[in-house]
């Protein structure tokens, strides 16, 4: 289950100093991105009940990564509806558009 809260929305409070507030199709090669930066989202945790992500999985990421992974040019799609509106806080909404995926896909 996705989200800061394990509830399956991308939702932030005071307790999420990560602000996992955009929503993501993963892909691979963000995937390996992550893992190189000493975040591996594919390896199972199961202390949190994570299975680990896989290719096409919807996420909620930490902004600060989105931000990362777009700078370097791997940046996941985009599930705007599903993506927390402070998150233009931290990124441009025209990236996070242009990288948006389809609406309702």
């Amino acid at each position: 289950m996705t989200g800061f809260y394990r509830d399956g929305y991308c939702r932030t409070g005071a307790g999420d100093v990560g602000l996992h507030t955009v929503c993501v199709q993963v892909t691979e090669e963000f995937l390996l991105f992550s893992r190189s930066r000493g975040n591996d989202l594919m390896a199972p945790a199961p202390q949190w009940d994570f299975p680990g992500l896989q290719p096409g999985d919807r996420w909620c990421l930490c902004v600060t990564r989105w931000k990362e992974a777009f700078d370097a040019g791997v940046a996941p799609k985009v599930c705007l509806e599903a993506t927390h509106s402070s998150a233009i806080e931290w990124v441009n909404l025209e990236d996070l558009k242009a990288h948006a995926l389809p609406m309702g896909e």
